[in-house]
């Protein structure tokens, strides 16, 4: 109903860091310097509010003594792979070169002592695109992450202000994220290029606009289960890591992010890297590279997203098989203190589906084993390929090293080789494909260029890959053959069936 999921580009779906506040240019580069030289994967950069001449309220300007050659600073990341992420609220302050255009297209109210434009407007829409097309786009930014558009009116403006356009106070608080969003992604597309970016208060409906859901509550547990809920309205929401008071947290907390719509370590007050906490370092390590290497799976994940409107990202109960189960509340059915004594339900929020295949089971600091839930048939561990059981609920052994992982029986999971960005046009890599259980299936690979909206002309690939047994019982892959006059990254396949004996 609302246009299908966004497909992002490649690259956002690798890693990225967001940096501390006031860093220059300089300091940027050197921070994803240190990522090359730690072997860590890294796609793209978020700026944080030091990049404006001033922020709360924004000028949307470059700061002249941190980023003295914006273009330069952009096109040295470029040329290490590395994409662009600014950091912004849309209220404008005073000495910003777009204030006196919008001053008159305001409310009557300001949020952090900026002017809020009446972006429901035409008119407002053209000079903020001007704005920045000039300063931004035209120079290689990559995306947008945009904070402020939440709340309500202790935050906000009050009920009590008034714009232009008519609209009321309530309404504009509602839809001015989900409007800032289409209007910055009509942009990009405008240049037919993808991008990929954070927001900080969106709406249903925002499916098919290039942003991810964000806010500043750390719970980690709390954490997954907005990932859970996000799903049944088909947008995308995604955990972050910040800090961690402990060697443990941090890795668990890193585990999440690695499975989640965006990647992301966010440094923006504490300065953290992914090596933070060296005893855990590799592992860390491990769970970033094993992401990069299910890229091909993620993306077609997203694809699918995109082509029939499922959520790469999706609770329990949107899975086919799956069992609700019920529990009676302890007590007497009273209409005042046990109101819901027989409606009780034992929800599961605490793991998911990444694509069709994948269950993912996050695991929280302290915790030694966990339960989780299997739908109906039989799946195995990712990491082994061994059966661990069907329809039930099961105790599994959490090792700090990794994130429990499961496939369902037939699952296919085509993976490449480690990478420290994602691949861009031109480059091809081999891929394995590994197959679980003794379901006979298929599964279907995407690829287009993964920069470009040439895919809405058709300019993409879908390969099926499907395993069977041979008269002999033996399984045997295939794979079908790719249009030739269309983009595709893959060059070598290799089947490997779980568990290798």
């Amino acid at each position: 109903m609302n246009g299908g999921g966004y497909l992002p580009p490649k690259w956002g779906l690798g890693f990225t860091q967001r940096v501390p506040t006031l860093f220059s240019q300089s300091d940027i580069i050197k921070e994803a310097q240190s990522f090359n030289e730690h072997q860590f994967p890294l796609d793209f950069i978020g700026v944080e509010p030091g990049w404006h001449s001033m922020s709360y309220p924004c000028t949307f300007e470059w700061d002249s003594t941190r980023f003295k050659h914006p273009k330069e600073f952009i096109d040295t990341l470029a040329g290490m792979g590395i994409r662009t992420n600014l950091w912004l609220n849309p209220y404008v302050a005073p000495m910003s070169g777009l204030y006196p255009k919008v001053k008159p297209l305001s409310g009557s109210h300001t949020v952090w002592n900026g002017i809020v434009p009446d972006i429901t407007l035409p008119e407002t829409r053209q000079f903020f695109k001007e704005h920045f097309m000039k300063n931004h786009l035209d120079i290689g930014v990559g995306g947008y992450k945009v904070d402020e558009v939440d709340g309500y009116d202790n935050w906000l403006w009050p009920d009590v202000a008034t714009f232009p356009s008519g609209t009321s106070a309530e309404q504009m608080r509602q839809v001015y994220g989900l409007i800032f969003q289409n209007m910055t992604a009509g942009w990009f597309k405008e240049k037919n290029q993808r991008t990929y970016g954070l927001v900080r208060g969106s709406n249903a409906g925002s499916s098919n606009l290039p942003y991810v859901i964000y806010n500043d509550y750390y719970s980690h547990r709390d954490f997954i289960t907005a990932l859970v809920n996000s799903s049944f309205i088909g947008v995308l929401w995604t955990p972050e890591v910040r800090a961690s008071k402990t060697a443990e947290e941090w890795v668990r907390r890193m585990q999440s992010v690695c499975f989640s719509p965006m990647a992301m370590l966010n440094a923006w007050a504490d300065g953290t890297k992914p090596w933070t906490f060296p005893e855990v370092a590799d592992a860390v390590k491990d769970v970033a590279t094993l992401r990069m290497q299910l890229l091909p799976y993620i993306y077609s994940t997203f694809a699918q997203y995109h082509f029939e409107g499922k959520p790469p990202f999706r609770a329990m109960n949107l899975v086919e098989g799956f069992a609700f189960r019920s529990t009676d509340a302890a007590g007497k059915l009273d209409a005042t203190d046990n109101p819901y004594a027989m409606a009780i339900r034992e929800d599961i929020k605490d793991q998911y589906m990444m694509g069709d295949n994948i269950l993912v089971a996050p695991v929280f600091e302290g915790e030694k084993s966990r339960k989780l839930y299997l739908p109906a048939g039989k799946w195995y561990d990712f990491y082994t390929g061994k059966f661990v059981g069907e329809n039930q609920q099961i105790t599994i052994e959490t090792p700090l090293e990794r994130i429990p992982l499961f496939v369902k029986d037939g699952g296919i999971i085509p993976m490449v080789p480690v990478a420290l960005h994602a691949s861009e046009p031109g480059v091809t890599v081999p891929v394995e494909i590994r197959h679980y259980g003794n379901a006979v299936s298929e599964f279907t690979l995407y690829d287009d260029d993964g920069l470009s909206f040439n895919y809405e002309k058709g300019a993409y690939n879908q390969v099926k890959l499907s395993a069977s047994k041979d008269k002999k019982g033996k399984w045997i892959g295939k794979v079908s053959t790719p249009d030739k006059t269309k983009p595709f990254s893959y060059n070598k396949f290799t089947w490997k069936f779980m568990p290798v004996e």
